[in-house]
């Protein structure tokens, strides 16, 4: 079977962690950071674990 190409897109928004979950970066970190509170906006620095609805499709796009 041949190789599977990671979709380039989903590699530059997305990494597996060492258990194999998406991991994804969290919205509105990107500007107008003047009006949230530091704590918010440390808070966006973190990453999530991606929805579990989408976890099949993107594993697909990120084979390795």
């Amino acid at each position: 079977m041949p190789k599977l190409k990671t979709h380039t897109g989903a590699k530059k928004r997305f990494h597996k962690t060492g258990s194999g979950k998406v991991m994804r970066h969290k919205a509105y970190a990107r500007h107008l950071l003047t009006c949230k509170t530091r704590k918010s906006k440390r808070n966006l620095k973190k990453g999530v674990v991606a929805d579990k609805s989408n976890q099949a499709k993107l594993k697909e796009m990120i084979p390795y």
